[in-house]
C-alpha cells in the first residue's frame, strides 16, 4: 500500500481520517449496489412469468412428441394398415 496517511487531519489522527474516508466510500458502494438490486427486484416483480412461457412450451413439445410417437406406433400395426388399406380401396371403387 503506497498511500501515505497523514498524521494530523483537521485535528484528528490520520488513521481515523483515513478510516472515515474508507467508510464513506464503502457506504457509497453499498448504496449503489442496493439501488441496482432494488431495480432488479422491481424488474422481476413487473414480469414474474417471463420464464414460465418457455417452460410451458417445453412441456407442450414433450407431450406432442409423445402423442406423435404413440400415433406412429398405432398406425404401424398390421390391423390399422389393413383397415386403412380397405378404407382407401372402398373409396376408390365407389367413384
Amino acid at each position: 500500500m503506497d498511500t501515505h496517511i497523514p498524521i494530523i487531519v483537521d485535528g484528528q489522527a490520520g488513521i481515523f481520517a483515513h478510516s472515515k474516508a474508507k467508510i464513506v466510500e464503502l457506504n457509497a458502494r453499498a448504496k449503489e449496489r442496493l439501488c441496482l438490486m432494488d431495480a432488479r427486484m422491481r424488474t422481476l416483480m413487473a414480469e414474474p412469468e417471463e420464464g414460465a412461457a418457455t417452460a410451458e412450451y417445453a412441456v407442450v413439445l414433450i407431450a406432442a412428441t409423445g402423442f406423435a410417437a404413440l400415433l406412429v406406433t398405432i398406425l404401424k400395426s398390421d390391423a390399422i394398415k389393413t383397415l386403412l388399406t380397405n378404407l382407401i380401396k372402398k373409396a376408390l371403387n365407389v367413384g
